[in-house]
């Protein structure tokens, strides 16, 4: 018996389906005491690696969600066959929810995951220097956060508070692109925003729990939990992809305006895809497919998968 547990463990065996795809499923990429370990899957397309790899960060308000299940609008077939059908492999993590633990907690397992990654990333068929990160909603959030929050985006103690040192330890977990659909990207000019809450049943404010503190009161860690501050000259950020519906009564499209015009004033490449008439996680979009679609091809654009 190891004690204290050690960080993280390394790769289960794979197990190879009919279709050739190779899975890795429930690995642990790291431990805190106190809390269920952090866990990961990841698939492989049929054929000779090593693949490029994108990141699925899921949603849910930073309260819930499963590595296992995109939103109910995009069927887990359609999404998984997009990816590996392209030629990349997929990465699809946990992170600890908002009243496990506040911001930021949940950035620290993202990026705790890409340096597992790369790590491990010889066992696993990934190519260590083609990663990318894909979010929805919190998921965005947590995806844009991952690709900003790099050197030259902060001064290097703020930086260090946001990298964590969870699972493997140290490491590089720098990424190529982003994609981020209807993410939250300004706390605090969401946190005025009224929120569609659900009537008879009690559930926390997900900003204020994603803090743990009154959002609304706390301007600062809002501000820190915010993709828009680390967008900024100098700070070299990869290619962003932002989807978001324009009837979006959660998480305005404002939100992605707002990233996206920060994004190019710090010299970066956006591509900023509205879906007209769409609610949050696209609902009343007639057709999803052609947004996986979309998402997909910009990241073999910018992972060269196939290469």
């Amino acid at each position: 018996m190891t004690w204290p547990p050690p960080a993280y463990q390394r790769p289960v065996p794979p197990v190879t389906g009919a279709d050739g795809v190779r899975r890795f499923d429930g690995i642990t990429y790291a431990t805190t005491p106190g809390y269920r370990p952090r866990l990961l899957d990841v698939q492989l397309p049929a054929g000779e690696g090593p693949f490029p790899a994108v990141v699925w960060i899921h949603g849910g308000g930073w309260l819930d969600g499963d590595r296992r299940y995109p939103p109910p609008t995009v069927p887990a077939a359609l999404l998984h066959g997009a990816v590996l059908g392209a030629g990349l492999a997929l990465v699809s993590i946990d992170y600890r929810h908002s009243l496990e633990a506040p911001f930021p907690a949940q950035l620290h397992d993202v990026k705790a995951a890409i340096r597992y990654v790369r790590q491990f990333a010889p066992t696993l068929g990934i190519d260590p220097e083609r990663i990318g990160v894909w979010g929805e909603s919190a998921g965005g959030h947590l995806a844009a956060l991952a690709g900003l929050v790099r050197p030259g985006s902060a001064d290097a103690e703020t930086l260090a508070a946001l990298e964590g040192s969870h699972g493997v330890g140290s490491g590089d977990t720098g990424v190529l692109a982003v994609v981020d659909w209807y993410g939250v990207h300004d706390l605090p000019a969401l946190a005025a925003h009224p929120l569609p809450m659900p009537t008879g049943v009690e559930f926390p404010n997900p900003y204020d729990a994603l803090l743990g503190v009154p959002a609304a009161e706390q301007a600062e860690p809002a501000r820190v939990a915010s993709p828009v501050t680390y967008a900024v000259p100098g700070s070299n950020p990869p290619p962003f992809l932002l989807v978001h519906g324009t009837a979006d009564g959660l998480v305005p499209y404002s939100q992605s305006e707002t990233l996206a015009q920060a994004l190019t004033g710090a010299g970066g490449a956006v591509t900023l895809q509205p879906v007209a008439g769409a609610d949050h996680i696209f609902l009343g979009s007639p057709d999803i497919p052609a947004i996986v679609a979309q998402s997909v091809a910009f990241l073999v654009r910018h992972l060269g998968a196939g290469a």
